[in-house]
């Protein structure tokens, strides 16, 4: 395989239509591209296989969120308090940058800083005597700062309703988990899958769409009763992955482990059977795009680098070096065990009920605390602040019982301390029959980004050799997931060439293939630039055509060449894409 340097996979990026910085009219706006005719089409295929694995084959359901949301949901969320940076400003020129990626561009040995607090931050950077990156200045004794990378908006006139561009789509699958769970008829385990655009103010955007402000995300919200609900590791057991576990990445000589998805649940590696299922499947996903899997694996996160809502995590990675350099690991996806935070955050926030009712297989008797306070007495003993302390008690009886088995009882109400007569509050313990119970479910949640995921598969899948004494640039992606399927080429424009060329791209469109028609320049250029956006297969339509109904049709990897009736046509690409078939057996 070739490695290629990043400049060139810009370069050949921009060239052919994959992707280019936006605005260019206007001097460019850091941090947001445009996916050109090339880029948008692979972007739509890749989104396309994410969606047929995660969605279709596991039988979740998808939703299409807004990407502005209320504050309150932020304020519920966590994003408002934890969504953040750290920022370091040089007292120089001015410019601002992300802390711990300067930390960890630098020789300070340190990969993950982002893991490390502020204060950690500011020592490392006055012990390695570090510099903006713009200007050269010194950075020593520069404050750290947090900022928060959320854009924020008004719904509607004025500044009354603010609102934010959603960090990621998850949020809009959370707030609607009430409806979402009679659409599942309250059955757990169920799944929400969603595609969409997120928005993050990044401090520095950088690696063109490695770090932007604007990106996909396509975000799997599985709902799970964690006392009763597990995987079928079977059906994922066997893929064979490399892992990066947490307790390697803090020992000395630790490495990654190759091993299986089933053999790493045995051992111990991975702790969490459903995170395991969904490494297997985004294992699967990631090669079915195109990813070389000697440069991709999974590393978990250690304890400091935890989102809030997150009790394990796992980051799939990939290698995007340049060639001869050190691996160049990003992250690509992550893959989290958020409990049941997010869902008894928007229960406490909100006026809806997230949880949902639990049947028994048989009813069952239990004693159950109750209270039925004497409103005559904390009236006029507690005025209007009666009514909270009757829920206060209500909850505490709940929640802690054996507080009512002294005389009195004392409960918080906004900040203020209240002492009740337990004789007053109507405390009992009584039998009641239960046919079930409301729980709040857990959630698993796979996140990849696409964008990501488009560039480490064009990274992989660029290749360089020479054919017939020329150098050759080409683009190694999967049939599945290349932007263009077919290209059809009349050998000349003249003798009716053309004409049954356009007849043939036509009848390959209507069976469902994208089709580019070039009759311009010699051949073998136009199958040079056919190669360099990844087109698998090109037709060429000859005067052999006109006799006997048979076309040239190549294959861009091995430009190995087969003659095929026209009538074979679209079946015989039908069954190269699907693996049905391969070029070599035609």
């Amino acid at each position: 395989m070739t490695q290629v340097e990043a400049e060139r996979l810009v370069e050949l990026a921009k060239r052919r239509g994959f992707f280019l910085q936006s605005a260019g009219a206007y001097g460019g706006v850091s941090g947001f591209y445009t996916f050109g005719p090339q880029g948008a089409a692979m972007k739509r295929n890749v989104e396309a296989t994410w969606r047929d694995r995660f969605a279709i084959q596991e039988g979740h359901m998808e939703v299409d969120a807004p990407t502005v949301l209320p504050e309150p949901v932020f304020e519920a969320s966590g994003h408002l308090d934890g969504f953040d940076d750290m920022l370091v400003e040089c007292p120089e020129c001015g410019e601002s940058h992300r802390a711990d990626h300067i930390v960890e561009d630098t020789e300070t040995g340190i990969e993950e800083a982002e893991s490390l607090a502020p204060e950690r931050i500011e020592e490392v950077i006055a012990e390695y005597e570090l510099v903006c990156p713009t200007c050269g200045t010194g950075l020593a004794g520069q404050a750290i700062e947090q900022f928060n990378l959320m854009f924020e908006t008004t719904i509607g006139p004025g500044s009354s309703s603010p609102g934010y561009l959603r960090p990621e789509t998850a949020q809009g699958i959370f707030i609607e988990f009430p409806q979402l769970a009679e659409y599942a008829r309250n059955q757990l385990p169920f799944g929400v899958t969603q595609i969409g655009r997120a928005y993050r103010n990044e401090i520095s955007p950088r690696k063109s769409l490695l770090r932007v402000r604007e990106f996909s995300q396509a975000e799997l919200e599985l709902f799970i009763d964690p006392e009763v609900d597990e995987p079928d590791l079977s059906a994922v057991g066997d893929v064979s992955a490399r892992f990066y576990p947490a307790k390697a990445q803090d020992c000395e000589g630790g490495g990654v482990i190759e091993t299986t998805i089933q053999k790493a649940v045995d051992n111990g590696i991975i702790a969490d059977p459903w995170i395991a299922y969904y490494l297997g499947v985004a294992a699967e996903w990631y090669q079915r795009i195109g990813l070389d899997m000697d440069r991709f694996r999974f590393r978990q996160h250690r304890p400091g680098e935890l989102a809030h809502y997150s009790e394990d995590c796992w980051d799939a990675e990939g290698d995007v070096s340049d060639p001869g350099k050190e691996p160049d690991w990003i992250e690509l996806g992550g893959f989290a065990y958020r409990a049941d935070y997010d869902l008894s955050k928007h229960d406490a926030h909100s006026e809806e009920d997230f949880t949902v009712f639990k049947q028994y297989d048989d009813p069952v008797t239990v004693e159950k605390p109750t209270v039925d306070p004497d409103m005559s007495y904390l009236g006029p003993e507690f005025g209007g602040a009666a009514g909270d302390v009757a829920d206060a008690l209500e909850s505490l009886a709940e929640d802690t019982p054996d507080a009512f088995e002294g005389e009195d009882v004392t409960v918080e109400v906004g900040g203020d301390e209240y002492t009740v007569p337990v004789e007053k509050t109507g405390f009992a313990v009584e039998e009641m029959t239960e046919s079930g119970e409301h729980i709040t479910p857990h959630v698993v949640e796979p996140s990849l980004g696409i964008d990501r995921a488009l560039y480490t598969a064009l990274d992989h899948a660029y290749r360089e050799d020479e054919v017939d004494g020329e150098e050759r640039t080409y683009l190694s992606l999967p049939p599945e997931v290349a932007p263009t399927t077919v290209g059809v080429f009349p050998l000349m424009d003249k003798d009716g060439l053309g004409e049954r060329a356009h007849e043939i791209a036509d009848d390959l469109r209507e069976a469902g293939f994208a089709v580019t028609y070039d009759d311009s320049g010699a051949i073998g250029r136009r199958y040079r630039r056919q190669d360099e956006v990844g087109t698998p297969y090109c037709v060429t339509v000859d005067y052999d055509t006109l006799e006997d109904g048979t076309v040239t049709i190549r294959d861009r990897d091995s430009t190995d060449q087969r003659r095929v009736a026209v009538e074979d046509l679209a079946a015989t690409v039908e069954a190269l894409v699907a693996g049905e078939e391969t070029f070599a057996t035609l």
